[in-house]
């Protein structure tokens, strides 16, 4: 007698490789959001290491930015979300500010800034921003 698959709308990958942190909002939370970011890409090259070794970077200063940006510009805590999906992995950052981000200019002699949004649109595959009552949520993905 055959029965009929249990989908409960997770992927296996989904399960499996998913870490989400939830930090103070303090600027010590920049290193941990990152530290993070390492364990969780260390146990999925595991399972399938990058198809190029720069993915494995550009995820680093991209959680690293979101994360430099949570504390500089939203009070409060923010939480950091890694996801493998098929074709690459989905970083979700929440903070508490419902401010959009946006680009700033680069001005070197005024030292430096400006950059961060910029290289979050560059090194990405798609960026968006969910701004609700509690806050935001920034969706990026990278390749992997």
């Amino acid at each position: 007698m055959a029965t009929e698959p249990h989908w409960d709308g997770k992927l296996p990958s989904e399960e499996k490789y998913t870490r989400r942190t939830t930090f103070a909002g303090e600027l010590p939370n920049v290193t941990g959001a990152r530290i993070a970011a390492e364990e969780f890409l260390l146990a999925l090259t595991r399972a399938s290491p990058p198809a190029a070794p720069e993915h494995w970077d550009d995820i680093l200063l991209v959680v690293t930015e979101l994360a430099a940006n949570a504390v500089q510009y939203a009070p409060g805590p923010f939480e950091l979300c890694l996801r493998r999906t098929f074709d690459g992995v989905h970083v979700t950052m929440h903070d508490t500010s419902t401010t959009p981000p946006a680009p700033r200019p680069f001005h070197p002699g005024r030292g430096g800034g400006g950059v961060g949004w910029h290289l979050i649109h560059t090194l990405s595959d798609q960026v968006s921003v969910v701004v609700t009552d509690e806050g935001k949520d920034i969706h990026v993905f990278l390749p992997w």
